[in-house]
């Protein structure tokens, strides 16, 4: 299933959003520019859960570098894709600076889990995809009636459905969850798919997404 799209319009300009899709672009494309260097690059400034494992104090920046970093155009993509949909809906409820600590915490906790359920990989993991879980699990609880344009591939004929945000979400995570225990033991977490983070960032979205929310204002019927 690939969103579209969803139903519920911005009340504010998502200042924060924006830049971030921005600075992983910018990111993205000066990685790119490295060429062959692009992978030292990687190793470097991904986060590898043995060399955390290893050596706590010295490798905590790549907790946060490494959600600026992807794999490809394809993974780029896609992350930015969900951000879009469902960061500037959530960044209207929280504000703009909480909104980015959202961001950023939930893309912290979402490495840790990974390294928690797999800490010896040697496997440098990138991605913005943590993060945006935790964005994706915000999203679910403040927005429970919104509705998500969906594009559903049915073999070699393409479906465009509106589907209730919380069943998609709901799908969404249900499919991470039984890849991440399919994953369990391997070193490569599933083909190199940090499915441990998705699931982390999520709970972690629905749990400080609350405690970041400001109260909202009932405008009185006049």
């Amino acid at each position: 299933m690939i969103p579209l799209r969803d139903t519920v319009p911005s009340e504010t300009v998502p200042v924060i959003t924006r830049l971030l899709i921005a600075a992983n672009v910018l990111v993205f494309l000066y990685q790119v520019g490295l060429g062959e260097a692009g992978e030292s690059f990687i190793r470097a400034y991904g986060l590898v859960p043995r060399r955390v494992h290893a050596d706590h104090l010295a490798t905590l920046s790549p907790l946060v570098t490494s959600m600026f970093l992807h794999g490809g155009w394809m993974h780029l993509l896609g992350n930015m894709l969900y951000l879009n949909i469902f960061g500037d809906n959530v960044e209207d409820r929280l504000g703009h600076l909480r909104y980015l600590a959202l961001y950023l915490v939930t893309g912290i906790v979402a490495g840790v889990a990974q390294i928690t359920i797999n800490p010896h990989s040697s496997l440098p993991m990138v991605g913005a995809s943590g993060a945006i879980a935790g964005v994706t699990g915000a999203y679910f609880l403040f927005f429970p009636r919104a509705r998500v344009v969906t594009l559903i591939p049915i073999f070699i004929f393409l479906q465009i459905v509106e589907l209730p945000a919380v069943l998609f979400l709901f799908f969404w995570f249900a499919f991470q969850l039984l890849l991440g225990i399919g994953s369990l033991g391997t070193e490569t977490a599933g083909g190199g798919v940090a499915f441990w983070a998705h699931i982390g960032g999520f709970l972690a979205g629905t749990v400080l997404g609350p405690i970041l929310a400001r109260p909202r204002t009932v405008r009185p019927a006049w």
